[in-house]
Order: structure tokens, then sequence, then C-alpha cells
């Protein structure tokens, strides 16, 4: 039998505490529009979707959910792509004119990362579709390839 085929993803949903001061981060950071919002039966908003440039189609979503936030803190649920280590370059340049703590540029299983946190401490990455060459399958953390049995 034959699986259904994806046709992409729609959304990427994160649970934030405090849903302004998340639209505002996510806005200055990533360029992030809202473009649905999500109101509750007593009329509060406590979601919003929307676009974020580079991401096609893809919708972000961000939604209060104060225990998922902290369960999520530390973890990185998504990593966006970008080109190249240029490209990660240019992301550290960003984050440090915002004033944004980041990771050095990390030379990631295949390509290159930048890592830091949104307001609620969950771990953003973003990592390159090109590769250094540098081969560290050995090291624990890293990915390593899986070979058919």
């Amino acid at each position: 039998m034959i699986s259904p085929v994806l046709s992409g993803i729609h959304h990427v949903k994160i649970p934030v505490t405090d849903l302004s001061r998340s639209i505002d981060w996510y806005s200055r950071v990533f360029g992030f529009a809202v473009t649905l919002e999500f109101p509750e039966a007593d009329g509060a908003v406590r979601g919003v979707a929307g676009t974020v440039p580079g991401l096609g189609d893809t919708l972000l979503t961000l939604r209060v959910n104060p225990e998922a936030a902290r369960g999520c803190r530390g973890f990185d649920p998504v990593s966006f792509a970008v080109d190249g280590r240029a490209d990660i370059a240019a992301w550290a340049a960003h984050l440090d004119g915002l004033g944004i703590g980041h990771s050095p540029v990390i030379e990631a299983s295949a390509g290159w990362l930048l890592v830091f946190d949104d307001p609620d401490g969950i771990s953003l990455h973003l990592y390159t579709w090109a590769e250094h060459g540098v081969d560290h399958s050995a090291l624990p953390g890293y990915a390593r390839p899986v070979t058919a049995a």
C-alpha cells in the first residue's frame, strides 16, 4: 500500500505566555505580519497566525499556552532555513542590532547553525541549506547516515 503524499507544512505553532510581547518580538525578528486572529468564546484573542518573509505559504502561529511554553523552554521545535554561511552571519548581525543574544555560528552536522531564544526561552534555530563538508558523524549529538537493512 502506498501512503498518501503530503504537500508541505501548513503552519508552525509556537506556544507563548504573553501574546502581545510575542507578536512584537516575532515581528521585529522575522518580519511576522498577523493575518488571522483566534478569539475565544469570551472575545479574548489568545492566538494569531500570519506570514513571515521567506516561509512561502507556511504560516507562523502563536498561541497562548503558558504550560506548553514552559515545557518547551530550552527546546528547539523548529529550524528555519537560510541559504548559506553569509546568511547566518547577516542574521547574527540582525540579532545583534536588536540586542538579542545568540550562539556563535556553529559548524553543525551538515551546515552552519545559529541558535537564539524567543521571549519564553524557546530555542529557535537558523540552519543553512549549504553544507560545510566536514564529517562530524562520529561526534556525540551530531547526525550520522542511516543505512537500510
